[in-house]
């Protein structure tokens, strides 16, 4: 339920207020009454500054009632909106490699040359940012593999998780069959209708006690569907290394194993990506997203209290002293 909103359900009524501007024109410009007296300098001496203000106060107490009835007739309301989300859900869980080759620097961020880590979290960020309605969990793998997230709508908490990871956070080495593992204790026993595994990585399996094609099994006979994507750039890749000359850039061979994420993606029902910059990985996690839509009913409640009171209750206070004063008012 949202917080407390505020509206006028008629405020084309505040039109009226035109009317009153003129009223006061008008009467600014008619004649003011007058008495004849042989002396005014007589009359000035005894109308003083409080007496003219005296004067003037059922006019103002006049204009002041009819402002507020406007508004009371525009009929003021607080309200606030329940909204009712039914979906039948998918949930996903994001498999991300942070081991040491995603440090490369084959990527590229707002023109400036970027690590592919750098690159994956800003895409990840604007795929979280789209599934409002799902629930997402973040499995992160190097030498070992962990949950940092669990399945949850939390996308607050999601965002700041994927904003703090770190190069090297599970290791250096890469754990593919160890991270699929982990999703897929994460999403086993989950009453989703769809339940989807995407997995990211610029290596080869190379740690860890289960291989990938166990875990991508075991995850399909879960009805768990598994997609995989491939980043990186073909031949040599450039890497920030420190040497006794200071910082220097230096180029290695990453060992992406595209026959392997190819498997893992066929068993699992789903399909292999291959990112080699930013602007496809962006298109790929779009087209996920496109792929692992379900229809979302949102029905909304409102709930209104209407307000005219505070306003209409303060106009007929205001007409009583105007009564009152022009009674007791003297002569202008």
């Amino acid at each position: 339920m949202s917080g407390q909103l505020y509206r006028f359900a008629y405020p084309e009524v505040f039109f009226l207020l035109a009317a009153v501007a003129v009223w006061l024109v008008l009467l600014a410009r008619s004649r003011p009454r007058a008495v004849t007296y042989s002396s005014a300098g007589i009359l000035r001496l005894m109308a003083g500054r409080r007496a003219r203000w005296t004067a003037r106060l059922p006019l103002i107490l006049r204009t002041a009632v009819l402002v507020l009835l406007v508004a009371a007739a525009a009929r003021p309301q607080a309200y606030n909106v329940q909204r009712e989300v039914k979906s039948p859900g998918v949930d996903i869980i994001l498999v991300l490699d942070t081991s040491k080759s995603m440090a490369g620097l084959d990527f590229t961020l707002d023109g400036r040359q970027a690590d592919r880590l750098t690159a994956v979290k800003k895409v990840v960020t604007e795929f979280i940012q789209k599934r409002k309605y799902d629930r997402i969990g973040l499995v992160v793998f190097g030498s070992r593999a962990f949950t940092q997230a669990p399945l949850t709508m939390d996308k607050g908490l999601l965002l700041t998780l994927v904003k703090r990871l770190r190069i090297g956070m599970a290791g250096e080495a890469t754990a593919i069959g160890d991270a699929l593992a982990v999703a897929g204790k994460r999403i086993k026993d989950i009453p989703a209708k769809s339940k989807v595994v995407v997995l990211l990585t610029d290596g080869r399996n190379n740690e860890g006690s289960i291989t990938p094609k166990d875990a991508a099994m075991a995850l399909a006979a879960l009805g768990v569907k598994i997609h995989t994507i491939g980043v990186g750039t073909q031949g040599p890749v450039p890497f920030m290394a420190n040497t006794a000359f200071g910082p220097r850039t230096i180029y290695q061979n990453v060992d992406l194993d595209e026959d392997t994420l190819k498997e893992v993606a066929e068993i699992g029902g789903g399909e292999y990506f291959h990112a080699a910059d930013t602007e496809a990985l962006s298109r790929i996690y779009a087209d996920i997203d496109r792929m692992e839509k379900t229809e979302v009913k949102v029905k909304e409640f409102f709930h209104f209290k209407e307000l005219y009171p505070w306003f209409l209750l303060p106009a007929l206070g205001l007409l009583a002293l105007e009564l009152v004063a022009a009674r007791k008012r003297p002569l202008p």
